[in-house]
């Protein structure tokens, strides 16, 4: 707004940045399209993920590829080499039930092995900061120094004391019956064993499709030897034993395969059956938590006593949801203040950074002086509040020389109180402004130059100029 005049101002240009160069810096119109990712991509459990993280399984698949050939393998020399002789001697019912239990244990061991098995989300850095926090608070340690959180806490049960263990991997207190998996790296809810055999971990999610398969798996074992037997009796009673093997060689082969898996099947099932009719777990019962051993007073707080109420909320229970959301889209990023020119980040930084990264401006502002930084005598400073002035008509150039001739004497310093006074040259100057006291003269001035007889001249120049725009305004 030019002096005395109330023009409209002129409008202010901006021209836009370029960003077609090959410069890191971006237009804040213009944001780059980064690709949604899923959880499951940054998993950071070890396990393997397929279909777009709908299939969930264990790093080490070895074993469970051996299951799937052995249950196929059987399963196929039986239809194609004994089924068409049973069903034609026998009866058609035994391919047909044969194959009901095929498809049961194959729909059971694929669901506990590409599923959920209940495993529990870490914490968050924040999640676990506070926790660390509130765990200081309440055992009442002092902020100096580190101190690992405690191992348990105690919850009561139905009556019956559980310990909670704190995990250090996870950054959680595990719930009741949890337990972390060595193998897959994850804490997992009621977590019972990790079984190779299906390349999981058998958990609160998927136990009862691993009894089940097991269970069926011992059915179609028990079916396809028996059955075997029974082809390799009926042609012996026909041409003879050693012809009959003649006659059908994949039969001796599915006998061999069943008798030697039958027994470790069947015991695995009845061990289970009993785990699931006194609602405990294979980690529960390997440790002995709820053994008479430990006391009279030890005893299952989760049973139910009754065996048949144990195995309906152990197969018929609703089925948790998954708390891990592997198929849910990670969450953008909170962004960041962007660092100042100088080269400082603000963000994190430590107080003496914060200190530096405002005194930084005072040593890189312009040392020449204008009359609204210079203190005159008399006049109101920096610190104190102007008095408003009434607008009027700018003064003739006429009255000039006489305002400049008056305050000519208040502006130049005189040579006696120019040896008293103590002039800092901008090495000297204070970095940090909270290092200065709150009542120090130069706690709030400017870097300053030592002012010599040559440079008195500009000042004048430049006084006389700054009270000529101070007296039209």
């Amino acid at each position: 707004m030019p002096p005395g005049g109330g023009g409209p101002m002129k409008d202010c240009e901006y021209s836009q940045i370029s960003t077609h160069s090959s410069s890191p810096m971006e237009s804040p119109h213009k944001k780059k399209k980064i690709a949604a990712r899923r959880k499951w991509e940054v998993f950071p459990g070890r396990n393997k993920f397929f279909c777009n993280g709908r299939i969930m399984m264990a790093r080490q698949t070895g074993v469970f590829y051996l299951t799937l050939v052995l249950i196929l393998v059987t399963s196929g020399l039986f239809f194609a080499f004994d089924c068409p002789y049973l069903a034609v001697k026998i009866t058609p019912a035994i391919p047909a039930v044969a194959g009901i239990l095929f498809f049961f244990v194959m729909g059971t061991l694929l669901r506990t092995s590409f599923s959920d098995p209940g495993v529990l989300p870490r914490a968050t850095p924040d999640e676990a900061a506070d926790l660390e926090r509130q765990i200081d608070i309440a055992n009442g340690t002092s902020s100096g120094g580190y101190r690992p959180p405690p191992r348990t806490k105690e919850v009561i049960i139905n009556g019956q004391t559980v310990k909670l263990k704190y995990c250090f991997t996870c950054k959680i207190f595990r719930p009741p019956r949890a337990s972390h998996c060595s193998l897959c790296d994850n804490c997992v809810e009621r977590f019972d064993h990790h079984c190779p055999w299906v390349g999981n971990c058998v958990g609160k999610r998927n136990y009862r499709f691993f009894y089940m398969f097991i269970l069926s798996l011992s059915f179609l074992t028990v079916f396809i030897f028996a059955f075997v037997i029974t082809h390799v009796i009926l042609r012996s009673q026909q041409t003879g034993f050693l012809n009959a093997l003649k006659d059908s060689p994949a039969s001796v082969l599915e006998a061999v395969v069943c008798f030697f898996s039958v027994w470790s099947i069947v015991g695995l099932s009845g061990f289970h059956t009993y785990l699931i009719s006194s609602n405990q777990t294979t980690n529960e019962d390997i440790k002995g938590s709820w053994s008479n051993k430990r006391g009279k007073e030890n005893y299952n707080p989760y049973s139910y006593g009754n065996i048949f109420t144990n195995c309906c909320v152990a197969l018929c229970g609703p089925i948790s949801p998954s708390l891990i959301d592997r198929r849910g889209y990670i969450q953008p990023d909170t962004p960041q203040p962007a660092a100042p020119s100088n080269g400082i980040t603000m963000y994190g930084a430590t107080q003496s950074q914060s200190d530096m990264a405002a005194a930084t401006p005072l040593l890189q502002s312009e040392p020449s002086l204008t009359s609204d930084e210079l203190h005159l005598p008399g006049k109101p400073g920096l610190g104190t509040p102007c008095a408003s002035l009434t607008l009027g008509p700018p003064t003739p150039p006429a009255s000039m020389p006489n305002l400049a001739e008056a305050t000519l004497a208040d502006v130049m310093p005189r040579k006696d109180e120019h040896m008293g006074h103590q002039f800092l040259t901008p090495d000297e100057a204070p970095s940090p402004p909270r290092l200065l006291a709150a009542g120090s003269p130069l706690a709030h001035s400017r870097t300053m130059h030592v002012l010599g007889l040559a440079s008195q001249d500009s000042l004048h120049e430049d006084s006389v100029r700054g009270l000529v725009k101070l007296s039209s305004v």
